[in-house]
């Protein structure tokens, strides 16, 4: 953005982060910088993504491309509707419309919905085009020619109803590992099994109509020799999770040991063709007895759809091939939900394995597990929960949905969307924290300096050791935060986003608590200008290395800070600097948050509760056990993210003193000793409450 005359902000290379404008070039990678490719897994286009959908992965996936932008790395985020395969077969049929008019349909949808969400995809398309066929037309050719495709005849299941072969999603039946009744012919969504065949399922049944008779007859198909790749996919999985710095999956383990059964039993050849006319034709290879054998096939949506991520590059920039073959000098990042784990560390990794060419392989890969909605699953045609389009239907801004999906994201087990909790973090977290901060000081400036940042005009700025320091109060607040600002960036770089949410939180936390240490107000400005001064630069400064930590979580907010400080957007720094200087002309104060009215919280239950939409669905039935263990661990939460300040360090200290003394009394249970040691709990709880008292008035304070 552009500055207005009376703008003074250091000048130093890099200081700003580049931002792609309109009609810009696409980006390209760079010889020996860390170039960074995103992908997010590919949305079916047969349906309407939920939120567990959106923060499982294109949300998620955003974040991180953002994250990277702000480090002026050359980053593209690439995704695309997943258009070919059984699902949308079924799915245009129960419509009674064509598969290519479905495809229109949802992909316009879904572009429109990631849209609202500002999801910042360098490019979002389609699979269903002539750039997909060409791309999985050669890469089947060339495992073929190196000698990795077997064809052979299988038992598949034929319905006699329908007079024809049934590709694996048309079956539907009973998963025989653990009995879910709805598991499809090629994964069970309960627990996440995958199936070579539907003849695997207990109780098959035809997905257009469960009284048709169901037979299994003989089919020819082409199957990839998993069998011959296992022994390179395995050392290619153990390098990959060590320099990738993988978390522990359901594939391969923190410890590098692989986990997944179908691996430890021994791959066997994967069927990648299948009895549809939706998908990419399997090619023509000059074999008359072959190609008269695989006349009127497609290839497996699974073999087709992760090769969807070159073409959708390829149709980003004509030099996709930059991006793809340039393992040397490319990081490849993708985000997924976890039932897709398998198809992304072990198919399609064994795909590229198999072509044989110097592709460039997954780095680092980031899964979350399931996302529900109140006490139950999402579920469209009963009207629970919250969809993509129902969320800007709430008028509530896409920067506060960002916030709570990212700081309720689940990393390590499964979540629960809540609409009290919704209410909660906007109102307090977001603009009694955040919003507090950002909004009081630069008030406060308006006020009392007409808008100009004061201090000495001879300032120079730049970054900040603590050793900088004028006084104790700043080496402790410098100190503080740049050790946040490490943190931050260490989680960010390891995909914990939700822990990077906390560090950024923690950061604005600590400016308010300066604020108070300082007394900021305006006996302090009277008594001593100069310190009123130097308190405000501080703040104005720590406001201004917010803005690239909030970037990806809220890229609307972060830019409206940018706008009421007059300044451009920041690269994101690594310690804390002086970078408006004084004599800067701010701009208008700015609310970044409002409140919402705790009454939306019964009216938004009702309306996306469907028969859910009872009181007790918004929070899961807890044993007294259970209840205690969750109010113990948000109280540990919410104290683990105070601000290191001295009085909060001095006040866990006496906790710590304290709580060692009761333990060393309950185990003396010396005769009489019941009134001391009743008297010495009670000191234990006061100093607690005091902590707590203290925790609050970090999280809360105006001017």
């Amino acid at each position: 953005m552009s500055t207005g005359p009376s703008s003074n902000i250091r000048k130093a290379d890099g200081l700003f982060m580049n931002i792609a404008q309109p009609g810009s070039p696409p980006v390209l990678p760079k010889k020996g910088e860390k170039n960074t490719l995103i992908t997010s897994a590919l949305p079916y286009v047969n349906n309407v993504p939920h939120l567990g959908n959106i923060i499982g992965s294109t949300l998620s996936a955003d974040v991180f491309a953002r994250y990277s932008r702000t480090q002026n790395k050359p980053t593209i985020y690439i995704c695309g509707t997943d258009e070919y395969g059984t699902a949308t077969e079924t799915k245009a049929l129960d419509e009674g419309i064509t598969p290519r008019e479905l495809c229109d349909k949802f992909s316009a949808l879904h572009a429109e919905i990631y849209k609202w969400f500002n999801i910042s995809f360098d490019y979002f398309g389609r699979t269903s085009t002539e750039k997909q066929t060409e791309i999985v037309q050669d890469i089947y050719l060339n495992v073929r020619k190196n000698g990795l495709l077997l064809q052979k005849s299988a038992d598949m299941t034929y319905c006699e109803g329908c007079s024809r072969f049934l590709a694996d999603r048309y079956v539907e039946g009973t998963c025989p590992d653990c009995g879910y009744d709805d598991a499809r012919g090629d994964q069970c969504d309960s627990c996440t099994r995958t199936f070579a065949s539907p003849i695997e399922l207990l109780k098959p049944r035809c997905k257009r109509d469960s009284k048709h008779t169901l037979v299994v007859r003989p089919s020819s198909h082409m199957y990839m020799r998993l069998d011959e790749l296992q022994p390179r996919l395995e050392a290619w999985i153990k390098s990959a999770r060590e320099k990738g710095e993988w978390d522990g999956n359901v594939v391969v383990n923190a410890k590098g040991e692989i986990i997944e059964a179908r691996m430890k039993g021994g791959l066997r050849p994967s069927p990648i063709t299948r009895d549809l006319t939706w998908g990419v034709a399997v090619p023509e290879t000059g074999d008359a007895e072959e190609d008269a054998a695989m006349n009127g096939k497609v290839m497996y949506v699974w073999f087709d759809a992760p090769i969807g991520y070159l073409s959708l590059t390829a149709q980003y920039t004509d030099d996709w091939e930059q991006w793809w073959k340039n393992p040397k000098d490319v990081n490849l990042y993708q985000f997924m939900g976890k039932d897709n784990v398998y198809f992304h560390t072990v198919a399609f990794p064994a795909t590229l394995l198999a072509d044989g060419r110097d592709w460039t392989m997954l780095h680092r890969i980031s899964s979350t597990e399931y996302l529900n909605y109140e006490s139950g699953k999402f579920s469209k045609s009963r009207n629970v929960g919250v969809f993509g389009n129902n969320a800007r239907d709430t008028n509530v801004p896409p920067d506060v949905w960002r916030y709570y999906l990212i700081s309720n994201r689940p990393e390590t087990g499964d979540s629960v969307f809540a609409w009290k909790e919704f209410v909660s973090k906007n109102n307090t977290e977001l603009k009694n924290n955040l919003g507090n901060f950002v909004n009081r000081i630069i008030k406060f400036v308006a006020a009392k300096f007409d808008s100009v940042v004061p201090g000495p005009s001879s300032l120079a700025g730049g970054p900040l050791a603590p050793t900088d320091a004028p006084n104790a109060v700043d080496e402790v607040f410098i100190s503080d935060i740049n050790a946040r600002l490490n943190t931050y960036i260490k989680s960010m770089d390891h995909t914990q986003f939700r822990s990077g949410l906390f560090e950024l939180m923690a950061i604005s936390a600590r400016g308010n608590q300066y604020i108070q240490d300082n007394k900021l107000d305006n006996a302090l400005l009277a008594s001593d200008p100069e310190r009123a001064a130097q308190v405000i630069l501080m703040t104005i400064n720590l406001i201004y290395a917010l803005g690239p930590l909030v970037h990806p979580f809220m890229p609307v907010t972060a830019d409206s800070i940018c706008k009421q400080l007059n300044a451009p957007l920041r690269a994101l720094p690594e310690a804390f600097s002086i970078d408006i200087l004084p004599g800067h002309k701010l701009n208008q104060a700015e609310h970044l948050f409002k409140e919402i009215k705790e009454e939306k919280i019964d009216e938004w239950r009702k309306r996306y509760g469907g028969e859910s939409s009872t009181p007790d669905a918004a929070t899961p039935v807890l044993s007294k056990n259970q209840a205690a263990k969750k109010a113990k661990a948000e109280a540990a939460a919410a104290l683990a993210s105070l601000p290191r300040t001295p009085e909060v360090l001095a006040l866990e200290a006496q906790i710590k003193t304290q709580g060692d003394k009761v333990t060393g009394l309950k185990k003396e249970k010396k005769e009489g000793g019941e009134a001391e040691l009743a008297s010495e709990v009670g000191e234990l709880k006061k100093l607690k409450a005091d902590l707590e008292a203290l925790g609050r008035a970090l999280k809360g304070m105006s001017l």
